[in-house]
């Protein structure tokens, strides 16, 4: 997957901050302490849930780097999305898919990585539960973010404690995020399961 970046410039930083602000979004926190990070991008129903999310990390000097499908990754827009942090990755084969996000991240001294554990734009009856075997493997930390597109918040959410049963950690991941009202921007292609 090569080197990735891990700042972007302070002007970068500052332009990211008041473009978000002037679309209307609160922030709320900062970015994820923790050298090795997993921030949970719930929900995710449109694209445009990347911009959103990479002007939120960027104001913080931060990447916070996402998968793409591999196919997004052509001319002239593969450059632009890896310079934004994204992943090529190859979604027909989950553990080669997990196996190369683990490796990244142990490669790394500094990695944060959003994931949508929904998996897809669509309502989602089951969540992907690839990050908790990246955040064993590798001891990064879990939280449970979310950009809210009914009342224009966005946050890395709170730090969540995995155990070993990832079912039951599922478990409590949905009980954290149905009292929340989430709205996604496509508000049918989001439910808690």
């Amino acid at each position: 997957m090569g080197k990735n970046k891990e700042k972007v410039s302070p002007g970068w930083a500052k332009f990211c901050g008041w473009l978000l602000r002037r679309m209307g979004w609160e922030s709320v926190g900062g970015p994820m302490k923790e050298p090795k990070a997993i921030v949970l991008g719930v929900p995710h129903t449109s694209v445009w849930d990347f911009l959103v999310s990479y002007l939120f990390y960027s104001q913080y000097g931060h990447v916070a780097h996402i998968m793409i499908k591999k196919e997004f990754f052509f001319w002239p827009l593969g450059p632009i999305l890896r310079a934004c942090g994204a992943v090529p990755v190859d979604r027909s084969n989950a553990s080669t898919l997990v196996r190369s996000l683990i490796h990244e991240m142990e490669g790394a001294e500094v990695f944060h990585l959003a994931i949508a554990p929904e998996g897809t734009r669509k309502a989602a009856k089951r969540w992907k539960t690839g990050f908790h075997l990246i955040a064993r493997e590798t001891g990064a930390t879990v939280y449970l973010g979310y950009f809210d597109w009914g009342r224009k918040r966005i946050s890395v959410g709170e730090p969540f404690e995995l155990t070993e049963d990832s079912g039951k950690d599922m478990q409590r991941i949905y009980e954290h995020y149905r009292p929340l009202g989430l709205v996604g921007k496509n508000k049918d292609g989001f439910i808690v399961p």
